[in-house]
């Protein structure tokens, strides 16, 4: 087995096997127990090799894992960006390429500044710390990836009961841990402390995380409200044509008009694909309307106002209307998707960088949450809801969590899938619940536990009703967010690296 821990193509071939076996440890598949498997064998690769070749078997499990993960990108950039199918796959690859660079990075800093092969069950606590700050970076450099997380295989695990203690990093960190200790512990027989030790972190956040499974760390803050979410299932290719815009309007009008009465009415992203400005006698009609009924209306809709600096500027948005109130503008951006990095280079090379609506402005930081039915709610729109952190200081503030998304750029791929599965985890985390309303397919309700209770099929026309009930108070990740673990991580690295300095000098 020496030829896994040393330099060469058949250790790397072994790292791209791993790293393929991420998307099987998430939505849609879940089998969860292979996320120690990959994570056991990243690790058990990167035992004797140099910060070079760590580096490049870092990488090629990162290539894997993205193209097995997220090779659905493809589907974007061909069926809607308008690229070939030459093309698109270089794009797709060379994306994957580059962000696998993540894992390059952090397999050459384990090598060269944090390893310690003397000390394996230091050396699996830095590890897991190392892996944790890995997912971290990825999630905020550049805007941020925050995609493929291991935490998200937990979400029907045995782990699942640590989210709402310490959010989806708490359990990325216990599974790399776990996956250490496992590779470990044959060379920890000979330590008996050291053994009993390892054991006892090997085994107990799985005790914990199933002691607390179910645990309710929340309250209802009132009585359930009934809810009603259309899903219009327009096709992406129309979804901006002009000459289809009075037909989307219309749609939504009529799914509300013949609905069942609601307290809470919910259109998807973008449902009302024109700026508001020019929306308003249409939302104003809706508005009243809804308030006719009792209801809330909230819907996706473009706007167009003044930003900081008295510019004129485009804003993904959600508003509220009828017995709700208030704006939101959203914060977190799709790269491409609503605006284009170095775009005066890019802008006119292929369709994929001219794609409608790709050139808004992120919201700012501080919003007041939306108003409906005299609760606070916490909004996400698509993209937003995959970063634990923003999500969680949204939440903090809310009685019940609302996303809404436009998954038809990515058909009928493993995507939507994924997506879904982080919206889950964001209301285990929250301890709250989670509206979900899409295009075309993911329209669901989703319970303080991370499950969901209601939803329609994919790729069809419908309105789902249900009841959510308000929520309130904190569940300790709310409250404390990642700084419990960042310290913890902080000082396990701080530790490593120090050691790991001094056994050199000796």
């Amino acid at each position: 087995m020496n030829w896994i821990t040393r330099p060469g193509w058949p250790g790397n071939l072994l790292a791209l096997f791993a790293g393929a076996l991420t998307p099987l440890m998430l939505a849609p598949f879940d089998i969860w127990p292979l996320a120690l498997l990959s994570l056991g064998l990243f690790y058990l690769g990167l035992r004797d090799l140099t910060p070079k070749a760590a580096l490049w078997r870092g990488w090629c499990y990162g290539l894997a894992l993205f193209v097995a993960g997220t090779g659905w990108i493809y589907v974007s950039i061909h069926d809607h960006g308008g690229a070939s199918a030459l093309l698109a796959a270089g794009l797709t690859l060379g994306f994957c390429a580059a962000i696998a660079f993540f894992f390059g990075l952090a397999a050459w800093l384990w090598a060269r500044w944090l390893r310690r092969s003397e000390a394996p069950l230091a050396d699996a606590l830095a590890f897991a710390a190392l892996w944790l700050v890995l997912e971290a970076f990825r999630g905020w450099f550049l805007t941020g990836f925050p995609w493929l997380y291991a935490g998200y295989s937990q979400l029907d695990g045995p782990l699942s009961g640590l989210a709402p203690v310490g959010g989806m990093w708490l359990i990325s960190f216990v599974l790399a841990l776990s996956a250490a200790l496992l590779v470990n512990l044959p060379r920890l027989r000979a330590r008996p402390a050291f053994l009993a030790t390892a054991l006892v972190l090997l085994v107990a956040p799985w005790l914990v995380g199933l002691a607390l499974g179910g645990h309710a760390w929340t309250q209802p803050a009132g009585k359930p409200l009934s809810v009603a979410l259309m899903q219009g299932n327009i096709p992406q290719n129309l979804k901006w044509d002009p000459a289809q815009l009075r037909a989307q309007l219309n749609l939504y009008r009529d799914l509300s008009h013949t609905a069942k009465p609601a307290d809470l009415l919910v259109w998807p992203e973008t449902a009302v694909p024109v700026l508001k400005e020019y929306a308003d006698d249409y939302l104003a009609d809706m508005g009243a309307f809804a308030s006719s009924r009792n209801s809330a209306l909230i819907t996706g809709v473009p706007v167009r106002q003044l930003n900081e600096r008295g510019e004129k500027r485009f804003y993904n948005a959600i508003t509220a209307v009828g017995q709700g109130q208030g704006t939101y503008l959203k914060q977190k951006l799709v790269p491409f998707g609503e605006y284009v990095p170095l775009q005066d280079l890019l802008r006119g090379l292929i369709a994929f960088f001219n794609l409608p609506m790709s050139d808004f402005a992120r919201g700012p930081a501080e919003q007041p949450l939306l108003q409906a039915k005299g609760y606070s709610i916490a909004s996400y729109i698509c993209y937003e809801v995959v970063y634990p952190e923003f999500a969680a200081s949204l939440a903090a503030r809310s009685n019940i969590l609302l996303t809404v998304s436009n998954d038809a750029w990515f058909g009928s791929s493993i995507g939507p899938l994924q997506h879904l599965q982080m919206a889950q985890m964001r209301a285990l985390e929250a301890g709250r619940w989670m509206i979900r309303a899409t295009n075309n397919g993911m329209t669901v309700l989703i319970d303080p536990q991370g499950q969901i209770t209601a939803q329609l099929p994919q790729f069809e026309q419908g309105v789902l009703y249900g009841d959510v009930v308000p929520m309130q108070q904190m569940t300790p990740y709310l409250r404390w967010r990642g700084w419990p673990m960042a310290i913890l991580c902080g000082l396990l690295l701080g530790w490593a690296l120090l050691a790991s300095r001094m056994a050199k000098t000796l």
